[in-house]
């Protein structure tokens, strides 16, 4: 009728519901650990609606690791700029703020690292793309950045085992923590643990670059 106003369509937020679903169950289960129903069931959708809008689970998980990448390399990127800032002037405290950076990305993402954690354990093996995609730029972005700011350690250090040490070291200590002497787990969210963790991963870091390691 004349001057009836139209409701406006209700937006159909069904593909980032699936989508943040996967990304929880991938990250606790695997993606071998995962079913498309297991994830249908989470949202409250049938599979073929699923489908419908993500394709295949193949296609699902890569959407979940490319989207967790664009979120780890914004982080990245403004990460490198603070270190570029003042790797001149304070190398040592710039190579701590670039780890410090990136221990607190993973803390408050670790489905980032756990996502990482299961491929390093041959999860998904069949879905070939993310480590040439996402992992090895990320390294290699991290590896130049040293390079060209600090030029003497790399003639000393292997910058890209160096960056594998802290990827491995954060991302198991984001999973797993540690077992402290009591056998209790202390992980992420033990301040005690994380403050210990971070002084031994920038101590370790900084002796391998040769830039000491004592504050």
């Amino acid at each position: 009728m004349p001057g009836t106003k139209q409701s406006s369509p209700v937006p159909d937020d069904s593909r980032e519901r699936i989508v943040a679903a996967a990304t929880m169950l991938f990250a606790e289960h695997g993606y071998d650990g995962t079913s498309i129903r297991q994830i249908a069931n989470q949202v409250g959708l049938n599979v073929a609606t699923v489908a419908y809008h993500v394709g295949s689970k193949a296609e699902l998980y890569q959407e979940v690791m490319r989207r967790a990448f664009a979120v780890e390399a914004q982080h990245l990127t403004r990460a490198l700029a603070l270190f570029l800032a003042s790797a001149a002037t304070d190398a040592a405290g710039a190579v701590r703020t670039l780890i410090g950076a990136y221990l607190d990305f993973c803390l408050a993402h670790t489905h980032i690292p756990a996502l990482w954690m299961r491929r390093w354990l041959s999860d998904a093996a069949e879905v070939i793309g993310p480590e040439a995609d996402y992992a090895k730029p990320q390294i290699d972005t991290v590896r130049q950045a040293v390079r060209s700011a600090l030029p003497e350690v790399a003639e000393r250090a292997d910058l890209e085992l160096t960056v594998w040490t802290v990827l491995w070291m954060t991302h198991g200590f984001c999973c797993s923590g540690v077992i402290d002497a009591d056998g209790i787990r202390r992980g992420p969210a033990d301040p005690a643990a994380v403050a210990r963790f971070r002084a031994h991963l920038e101590g370790l870091v900084l002796r391998e670059l040769g830039l000491g390691g004592a504050r």
